[in-house]
């Protein structure tokens, strides 16, 4: 008689093989103070990238000057009265991809306005006055000087009240020549994070040369450089700056990127050499040597991906660090120079308003901003490197 058929157990079905780089954007996305900072440093880079095409303001380096309107709280709110510009004058500006990348003359001359009238074919107003501006005596325009056209007097009066005479919210308040701090606050983002994306890519670049060379070479080669790099180390990294400043004898945005750039290429060197003094004795590096590969060949497409993490994670801190070093260039009048917008020159510009009510925003407003992407770079840095830690098991 047969016995009962065995029915075969069922066999666990084994995980899908992924590659190391899944696990380390699980554990990334999991590390939630990590991607707080990721969404803001998006928000600046999109802020960025937008310029002009998203300020309030969106004339060159937003310097539309209202002097009467020096200083004013945040919330504020203007009425302005907009006298047409002739087009010959701003013809050439009027170019999309010019407006975004140096923003768009004015097409009206603004004068604020505390209060006007319109009697036949005259408009009659009274200058605004703030707290800080001497008194301005009534003024008279005809319609078809503030209108910039002609025609009927009530199609005329219609175009002044209409489109003529508005009204304007400060959100973040004005500065002390009158300008717009929301506009100038969001168009230094592209400035602070330009001069952070330069100044990484040309320490990534000039650090992994030195350091892979210094590394991978050994012998005099190793001992010269490492040399070079304890040199430049000891050297305070503003005092630095300012010696390359003078040596390229120009002051500027684009003089800031390299500057600073050129000062932090020692951390990637010294990150760069120590690992390749790990890997250059590693198997798979003697069976290239075996195959007779070039020594270029093998630190560039078999050493140098080996660091894609360490690198990651440094690049990261020097962002956040360079940000620091150009505004306290600005600050001190070496970095950015007016009018173009810079966190660090509008803090300093604050910090002579201290002891009046507007230096307390005026200072503190481009210092949070400061803060707030210095913070969000450290907590992205902090992230990648347990991300990219193989001690760090994902749940």
């Amino acid at each position: 008689m047969a016995g009962p058929a065995l029915s075969a157990a069922p066999v666990a079905s084994a995980p899908a093989a992924r590659p190391p780089g899944y696990y380390v954007r699980q554990r990334l996305l999991q590390n939630r103070p990590a991607m707080a900072g990721l969404g803001f440093i998006v928000l600046c880079a999109l802020i960025g990238v937008l310029g002009y095409w998203v300020l309030p303001d969106n004339s060159p380096n937003a310097n539309n000057s209202l002097v009467q309107l020096q200083k004013e709280a945040p919330g504020f709110q203007a009425t302005v009265m907009r006298l047409p510009i002739p087009d010959s004058a701003r013809a050439a500006s009027d170019n999309i991809f010019r407006t975004w990348l140096y923003g768009r003359a004015p097409r009206y001359q603004e004068l604020p306005i505390g209060s006007y009238r319109i009697q036949g074919d005259s408009v009659f107003i009274a200058p605004y006055q703030n707290h800080s501006a001497l008194a301005d005596a009534p003024r008279r325009y005809s319609l078809a000087q503030v209108a910039g056209q002609t025609g009927s007097s009530a199609e005329l009066r219609r175009v002044v009240e209409q489109e003529r005479i508005t009204k304007r919210t400060y959100w973040l308040g004005t500065d002390k020549s009158g300008r717009d701090e929301l506009s100038r606050l969001l168009l230094g983002t592209r400035v602070s994070l330009g001069i952070g994306l330069v100044a990484v890519l040309i320490s990534v670049v000039l650090g992994m040369a030195i350091g892979a060379v210094a590394g991978y070479v050994g012998g005099w080669l190793d001992s010269l450089l490492l040399g070079l790099m304890t040199v430049v180390w000891s050297i305070p990294g503003i005092m630095l700056v300012i010696a390359i400043s003078l040596a390229l004898d120009s002051k500027g945005v684009w003089t800031s990127f390299v500057a600073v750039g050129l000062t932090m290429w020692v951390d990637v060197a010294r990150v760069v050499r120590g690992q390749m003094l790990s890997l250059r004795e590693k198997t798979f590096v003697e069976a290239g040597r075996v195959l007779g590969l070039p020594q270029s060949r093998l630190i560039v497409r078999h050493l140098l991906p080996n660091m894609t993490g360490p690198l990651i994670v440094i690049a990261t801190s020097n962002f956040a660090a360079a940000i620091l070093l150009e505004a306290g260039l600005s600050f001190l009048g070496l970095g950015v120079q007016p009018p173009a917008p810079s966190w660090g020159l509008m803090v300093n510009e604050g910090f002579q308003l201290l002891g009046t009510e507007a230096g307390l925003w005026l200072t503190l407003l481009p210092g949070l901003a400061i803060s707030l992407l210095v913070l969000s770079f450290n907590l992205l840095g902090n992230g990648l490197r347990d991300a990219y830690d193989p001690k760090t098991m994902i749940e």
